[in-house]
This record gives structure tokens, sequence and C-alpha cells, in this order.
């Protein structure tokens, strides 16, 4: 028998691409630059904040780009 952990089920999954999508969008452009021409934003905590959502459980993406500036951002 084959466990399946219910936060990498399809719906999951295709939760998690939209939260990628929303914080790319709205965090992982280039015009998000520090003066020394680094990026503001991490991919890393992008990637985190989406995997850490999707965990805790929640169904949409709305609230997300809070979240990630109340937790995640510098």
């Amino acid at each position: 028998m084959t466990s399946v952990d219910w936060r990498y089920d399809d719906g999951k999954m295709e939760l998690r691409q939209q939260a990628l999508n929303v914080l790319m969008s709205r965090f992982g452009s280039s015009s998000h630059t520090n003066p020394d021409g680094s990026s503001k934003y991490s991919l890393k905590t992008i990637y985190e904040c989406a995997h850490d959502w999707v965990s805790q459980g929640n169904v949409s993406t709305s609230g997300i780009v809070k979240y990630y500036q109340a937790y995640y951002s510098p």
C-alpha cells in the first residue's frame, strides 16, 4: 500500500503552481532589484512561501501576497 501525502496530490500541486505564479509575478520580476543590481526577493523564499502556503491547507491563493510580505519579505 502506497501512502500519498495530501500536500502533493494533483489539486495541491496545481495550487502550488498558482501560488508560484502569483508570487513570481509580484516579487520575481527584474524590476525588484537592489541598488547593486541583486534581486530584492530570493527565489528560495518565493518557493518556500508557496510550499508553506499549500502545506498549511489553504485552498486558494487569496492572501498569499500579504502572507509573503509578512513572513518572507526582507
